[in-house]
């Protein structure tokens, strides 16, 4: 999963083979929000045997979808990184138009607003991405998508903190296309920073059962401020 060759039929045959079994797919769908689960859990998840649960933890680990964090004797899964994040969820893109429509009948909520890994999607995320392009507050460009100063200086009026605020002039994002929305969100490390900080603020909170996002009253009048507004 990286870019310094393009795929081979063969790799990508074992790429298939890898989401083709559906408690490999569950691990990496439970592990989208970009939490680190341990094996036990990912188990739960995939409704699988511990034994049955480490020979598939194993493959992807060993195919580049994975990463393991360890501390002390305990072991953690994650996504390997947020380019595998990416590719998951381009992956239901050929089937986006069947079902968006169901997901949103199913669960609302989820496509108003989740996590796609660690940064913001849905339509409050693809929302977010187009208005701060048209404000000239992003910039896309060759090198991916940067902030722009007159965006931080908004978001230290609308409730964000100054530091942390201009430290996103560092940081590169890209778009990332919403399999739900078939439109550009904030991805890569600046989308991750902007979201972290969102929820820290208490402008969104992390709902329980998946990886929706609920915008907070408060953070919907604050968002309001910088142009995203979502559709009643």
């Amino acid at each position: 999963m990286t870019e310094v060759s393009p795929l081979n039929r063969y790799q990508l045959a074992e790429l298939g083979s890898m989401l083709a079994e559906p408690a490999r797919a569950a691990m990496l769908l439970a592990l989208m929000d970009g939490t680190m689960r341990p094996a036990g859990e990912l188990a739960r998840v995939a409704g699988v045997s511990a034994a049955t649960a480490s020979a598939h933890l194993k493959r992807l680990l060993d195919g580049g979808l994975l990463g393991l964090h360890e501390q002390g004797r305990h072991r953690y899964f994650r996504l390997a990184n947020d380019d595998v994040a990416a590719w998951l969820e381009a992956m239901a893109l050929p089937h986006a138009n069947r079902t968006a429509s169901s997901a949103a009948a199913r669960d609302p909520a989820l496509c108003r607003a989740r996590t796609c890994y660690r940064h913001l999607a849905g339509q409050l995320g693809v929302a977010l991405c187009e208005a701060w392009l048209e404000r000239g507050w992003l910039h896309a460009g060759s090198d991916g998508m940067s902030l722009q100063p007159a965006a931080t200086d908004a978001l230290v009026s609308a409730g964000f903190e100054a530091t942390p605020a201009l430290q996103l002039l560092r940081l590169r994002g890209r778009g990332c296309l919403d399999w739900t929305e078939r439109r550009l969100h904030l991805g890569g490390p600046l989308g991750v920073a902007i979201t972290g900080a969102m929820l820290d603020a208490g402008w969104l909170r992390r709902a329980h059962r998946n990886r929706a996002l609920l915008p907070t009253p408060d953070g919907l009048r604050r968002l309001a401020k910088l142009g995203v507004r979502l559709d009643t």
